[in-house]
């Protein structure tokens, strides 16, 4: 995602978000932030079609946003923008990536369950219509050590 995106972003954002979308600047004030944020966008025909943002700060990664315009749900284009947040998480060395969904989007709870992330809490009420959060994981760092106990050095 380029600043030339951001207008065509935003009016994404605003009929996919009616609700919760975030003002135009905030997307300005996200590019801004490179060391923190990555950004992208899916383009078809030359018209965005989807965008997706992630911020790391080790060693979380947290994904920001990610949306699809309806008409093109079910080709690919979210498994892609997730792809990349998740490659992008990965050289940034997190150890894992956070997100929020509505618990009334069973299709993308579905995606991200495709790719490994987990239900880890809900938030109440967290969206502006009173629609709960799930907060889902992936976790990417070396898995836990085995703590069970072996034979290996009885006698």
């Amino acid at each position: 995602m380029t600043a030339a995106d951001i207008p065509a972003v935003h009016d994404l954002e605003r009929r996919l978000f009616p609700v919760d979308a975030w003002p135009l600047q905030m997307f300005s004030a996200e590019l801004a932030q490179a060391a923190t944020r990555r950004y992208v966008v899916a383009e078809l025909a030359g018209r965005i079609v989807g965008y997706a943002g992630l911020m790391c700060i080790r060693p979380i990664a947290d994904v920001q946003t990610i949306a699809v315009v309806p008409e093109q749900e079910g080709k690919g284009i979210g498994s892609a923008l997730l792809t990349e947040l998740i490659r992008e998480s990965l050289l940034r060395r997190a150890d894992d990536v956070l997100l929020e969904v509505r618990a009334d989007n069973p299709r993308a709870q579905q995606l991200y369950r495709r790719y490994g992330f987990e239900q880890i809490h809900v938030r109440p009420r967290y969206y502006r219509d009173g629609v709960d959060a799930l907060i889902m994981r992936l976790r990417l760092g070396a898995p836990e050590p085995d703590t069970t106990p072996t034979e290996a050095g009885r006698p």
